[in-house]
């Protein structure tokens, strides 16, 4: 199976809100940037990579997870990011049953994690 007919699968699979919800997220995910692949890694997570790894979906009992690889690099003027700060690289947001995400900030601070994979592309290049 390809990556996308694997969290194809883990969708369907997901019979309660938390299928309804990745799928959801995925599409915004993947609408913020053509460039965008899908992934499966980890033994059974979604990855949604440009220019190298950017996030990871994972539906946990009561909540799906986005882990953002470099989210503590990115600006969060929408404060979409609510777990992580601890670390000093990534950041996540979790989901629980009743959440709704404001798409065009996930959009926009998607397409703001594939401009840092690019700008780590092209500072390597220099």
């Amino acid at each position: 199976m390809t990556p996308s007919e694997n969290i194809d699968a883990l969708i369907a699979g997901l019979t309660d809100w938390r299928g309804a919800t990745l799928a959801s997220l995925r599409k915004t995910i993947l609408a913020a940037d053509p460039d965008i692949a899908e992934e499966w890694k980890w033994m059974g997570s979604p990855v949604w990579c440009c220019e190298g790894n950017m996030i990871v979906g994972n539906a946990h009992k009561e909540k799906v997870k986005l882990t953002f690889s470099h989210g503590a690099s990115l600006a969060d003027p929408e404060k979409l990011f609510n777990n992580g700060f601890g670390g000093k690289v990534w950041r996540s947001i979790d989901v629980f049953e009743g959440d709704t995400i404001d798409a065009r900030a996930l959009k926009e601070l998607v397409a703001s994690a594939v401009a840092y994979n690019r700008g780590k592309k092209t500072k390597k290049q220099a």
